[in-house]
């Protein structure tokens, strides 16, 4: 994964960087909340980021708060890194648009806690995304049987979107996800027998 680092101190920054790379994460490292700001704006900016709350440019407050304003349907998971753990302090975060907190000097174990539940939340909400787009394509399939359907009154079958004529079952298949298996009906075997002990007494 991917994890965006903001941290105005180098220290701090290093020692973030360093822990995360041996968990196997890749890093993107800014000094100031502008940056910050920037790179979570494009497409292919990291899901999740860790924010230090005060930087220059932007606090992390502000870069919470910007992007939730500016990117509301992108699936970020942000962690503010803060040296203030009071109650007060951990409200305002998490109405700013912060998922949690981590306070300084930070826990490794909490730290890899905190990640991982980023990451939980983040696969979940990828797993729903792909979900509904499921959904949405189905219903779409389902649309497409819809209305009227032009068939012939003779052989039965259907003249596609494309004005060619198909066999019911082909048109179905190719807008539905089913698949037919043939048999006769017991009509349709009296009917066959009929004709065929018809065949055999008049040769």
């Amino acid at each position: 994964m991917k994890i965006l680092i903001a941290d105005d101190d180098p220290f701090v920054r290093k020692l973030l960087e360093v822990t995360l790379r041996e968990w196997g994460h890749d890093i993107v490292l800014v000094g100031d909340g502008l940056e910050a700001a920037g790179i979570l704006a494009t497409i292919e900016s990291p899901c999740l980021a860790i924010l230090d709350w005060i930087m220059p440019g932007l606090d992390g407050l502000s870069v919470c708060r910007h992007i939730r304003a500016t990117r509301p349907d992108a699936p970020f998971y942000l962690i503010l890194l803060t040296a203030n753990g009071e109650k007060t302090d951990v409200v305002a975060g998490l109405a700013a648009g912060a998922n949690d907190y981590v306070t300084k000097p930070f826990d490794e174990g909490e730290l890899y806690a905190r990640i991982q539940v980023g990451l939980r939340m983040l696969e979940l909400r990828q797993k729903l995304a792909d979900r509904i787009e499921e959904l949405s394509q189905a219903t779409a399939k389902l649309r497409q049987l819809q209305g009227l359907l032009p068939i012939c009154s003779y052989c039965k079958s259907i003249r596609n979107d494309q004005n060619y004529w198909q066999r019911v079952e082909h048109y179905i298949c190719a807008h539905a996800d089913v698949r037919f298996s043939h048999g006769i009906c017991p009509d349709c075997l009296k009917d066959l027998l009929k004709e065929q002990t018809t065949e055999m007494a008049s040769a």
